[in-house]
């Protein structure tokens, strides 16, 4: 196999990052690796193979002779630059959302619509993380009974939001904590001790304050707000399930009625979904199905204790799904709970296994 000339656009982020731990651990074929930041990442080092590599700053001369540009800096990035990788002739995989509905730009999980690929004309979309992880599950079952819709609700981890948001969750647990501790025998709770900060906050309302990742305290709470709300009241990322869903499986009619909520871990995202279908389902049939399919494993021994969490696929390539179970309210319908990796099968790990089918 050719060796080839990658860039990482966002290297030094939490996916890009992650990017450069996955084409080593798969043995991706990289002749030269080219770690791209912003001025301010600029002359940094990231090691790649046991090697140091200096990081490069982002301009219009970063995709000269490369073949594959991986982008994880966020849209603005993306929109202006993603067109000068292409005229480069390098093969672009973005993991932002400003392509992914465009019609001639083909949107992948290689489990499910590999094929796709094969029609890119210089660009392929990654899917958004929580969509990624749901359809690991939902896919399979799908080629079964048929998926009409889903009603589901998301348990999305800071990481999806950057280091940043990573930062704001340590700080904001820790003063919290710190806080309650220094009153012994009170009722300062962490979660009082947030709460005090809030009203505290918002009585110095007229003060300056630091930037916050998010508008209310994320530690020791839970925020049913992620990107933003749309005149329907969905956000944007609930309707990404659905628009997302319906280009990756080729299914125009699906539907989906998503709430996605923030919630105060590091890593990994969880989706409780409710699944309608054309078929009349099998409990046994369903289990059989998700036991063969790839890139997930069946963990669903519940009186065991044993189903999905975050703390067991972070840093996993695999989803798992479980809770599989005859849905009461819904015709033909299956409920199931999956975890995943968002950074991996939601982000990094997607984007080469993009980058193999090439």
């Amino acid at each position: 196999m050719k060796g080839y000339h990658v860039a990482i656009i966002g290297a030094t982020g939490a996916v890009g990052q992650e990017l450069l731990r996955v084409l080593e651990r798969r043995n991706f074929p990289v002749a030269n690796l080219r770690p791209i930041g912003s001025l301010r990442s600029a002359g940094k080092s990231i090691r790649f193979r046991g090697e140091p590599i200096r990081v490069q700053e982002l301009g219009s001369e970063s995709f000269d002779k490369i073949d594959i540009a991986f982008f994880s800096a966020g849209g603005e990035i993306s929109r202006k630059y993603v067109p000068l990788a292409c005229q480069a002739d390098a093969i672009a995989i973005d993991n932002s959302s400003v392509f992914r509905m465009e019609p001639h730009v083909p949107l992948v999980i290689p489990e499910i619509n590999a094929e796709d690929v094969r029609g890119h004309r210089g660009l392929i979309a990654n899917p958004n993380c929580t969509t990624a992880i749901a359809l690991m599950a939902l896919y399979p079952l799908h080629r079964v009974f048929g998926a009409c819709r889903i009603f589901a609700a998301s348990y999305q981890a800071v990481s999806g939001s950057g280091t940043r948001a990573i930062e704001e969750l340590k700080r904001q647990t820790t003063s919290a904590v710190q806080e309650g501790e220094s009153r012994p025998g009170s009722s300062a709770s962490a979660e009082a001790s947030i709460l005090r900060s809030k009203t505290a906050k918002d009585e110095t309302a007229d003060k300056p304050t630091p930037a916050a990742v998010y508008p209310h305290p994320i530690a020791f709470n839970l925020l049913p707000h992620v990107d933003s709300f749309l005149e329907s009241g969905y956000t944007r990322e609930e309707m990404k399930m659905q628009n997302e869903g319906r280009k990756i499986m080729h299914l125009p009619e699906f539907c989906a009625s998503v709430t996605c909520v923030r919630v105060p871990i590091y890593r990994a995202h969880s989706v409780a979904v409710n699944a309608e279908f054309e078929q009349p389902v099998s409990i046994e049939r369903a289990r059989e199905v998700l036991a063969k399919a790839p890139g997930i494993e069946l963990v669903d021994e519940p009186q065991s204790n044993r189903y999905p969490m975050p703390l067991n696929v972070t840093g996993k390539d695999n989803c798992q799904v479980g809770r599989v179970r005859v849905d009461c309210a819904l015709e033909n319908g299956l409920s199931f709970w999956v975890s995943g990796d968002q950074l991996l099968k939601g982000a990094a790990l997607n984007a080469v296994q993009i980058a193999e089918l090439l």
